[in-house]
């Protein structure tokens, strides 16, 4: 009786110890082997679960000028009467702790101006720099901070000497740094994002601010103090940022950096091009003393298609005939010069600057009288970049 008793209570235990180990067994069947990263340490089991693949971020450097985008107000109130370029580029990129997400940022400061205050010698600095920073396999493309006034000028300056296909934005903010609803770390944000994405290269230098993207050759700034200053009057924006990403409509079809053949360093010399504006019973007396000065170009900003007034004509036809290059644009904002219209441009040998407004026409003349004094070249160039 003892002995069946104690078949009984071994068979019972048997009973539930296979009940608990077959179905750990189980796993261990064919086709149902535990997977390689599953390891067995005394009684702990350890799941190694592949950490999931990080998107490759891209490698964008901001080379900072100063600007409003840099500047500091007396209040939180202050839109006007601040002082521009006034924060170094590392506070610019701290401000905007957002960039690490969307690409991997560096920062160096070339100019620390308001924009006006913008040189020759400033532009070829700025140039070589960007030059030199694309050049390096591991950027992926630049960001530069600028002030707004002349923002135009030094976008359409690069897009015409920068020589990598690698994308290029130049953004700036109309609020300094501490102002209510400051518009410059967004605008910052969405310039790294469009320098970062592969749907920007190829399309020469842009120009970024309120959510909007421009073509360096067609932008310009419109309001003295709105926050939707720049427009492109003529053909209008290429595209816009959202969430962080860029979408373009079109592209520029102009020529532009490595399609152009102007290279310049730190010790080129551009010509002195100055711009002579139209207005109702002007003289000569601003023109004769530009060419006194030293002028090698002179863009005339005419009224309307680019007319020159009886009073101003003689002069600039006298100092075409001493070698003074007289290029016809308008101070209307938009549309093209028509050659031989307003003027008679074949025989004074004048040349006309298509739709750039003036202050852009003196950016390309300077450079152009760089390479030729040959007016029909220096024409061309107006109809190609």
């Amino acid at each position: 009786m003892r002995k069946s008793r104690f078949v009984f209570a071994l068979l019972f235990v048997l009973t539930i110890a296979m009940l608990i180990i077959m179905p750990a067994l189980a796993q261990f069947a064919p086709g149902k082997m535990p997977p390689a990263a599953v390891m067995t340490r005394s009684s702990e089991t350890i799941a190694q679960t592949p950490a999931a693949p990080t998107a490759k971020l891209p490698n964008v450097v901001i080379l900072a000028t100063g600007g409003t985008i840099a500047g500091t107000g007396a209040t939180s109130t202050t839109t006007v009467g601040y002082q521009a370029a006034k924060l170094p580029v590392a506070a610019l990129i701290s401000a905007v702790p957002e960039l690490k997400k969307i690409a991997n940022v560096t920062g160096e400061q070339v100019l620390q101006i308001a924009s006006e205050n913008m040189t020759n010698a400033g532009l070829l600095k700025l140039a070589d720099r960007v030059n030199a920073v694309l050049a390096k396999p591991d950027v992926d493309g630049v960001v530069i901070t600028h002030g707004t006034d002349t923002i135009e000028e030094t976008a359409y300056f690069l897009n015409l000497v920068t020589k990598s296909q690698k994308p290029v934005v130049i953004v700036g903010s109309m609020r300094p740094a501490t102002a209510l609803s400051a518009d410059g770390p967004l605008n910052l944000y969405n310039a790294v994002a469009i320098a970062g994405s592969p749907t920007a290269v190829g399309k020469g230098v842009l120009v970024s601010l309120n959510d909007q993207i421009s073509a360096a050759r067609e932008v310009t700034k419109i309001n003295t103090t709105s926050l939707n200053t720049f427009q492109t009057p003529d053909l209008g924006y290429l595209g816009y940022v959202e969430l962080g990403k860029p979408y373009f409509y079109r592209t520029p079809a102009r020529k532009h950096t490595t399609a152009t053949p102007f290279t310049v360093t730190t010790n080129t010399k551009l010509p002195q091009v100055d711009i002579i504006y139209g207005y109702g019973n002007n003289s000569p007396v601003l023109l004769n003393a530009a060419i006194a000065d030293g002028a090698k170009g002179i863009v005339y900003a005419g009224v309307g298609d680019g007319s020159i007034s009886m009073q101003l004509e003689p002069a600039a036809i006298a100092a075409r005939q001493k070698g003074v290059i007289i290029a016809r644009s308008s101070r209307t904002g938009s549309g093209r010069i028509v050659r031989n219209g307003e003027e008679k441009d074949d025989e004074h040998d004048f040349i006309v600057t298509d739709n750039l407004n003036p202050q852009k026409a003196r950016i390309l003349l300077m450079l152009g009288l760089t390479i030729t004094s040959d007016t029909k070249a220096l024409q061309e160039m107006f109809y190609t970049y």
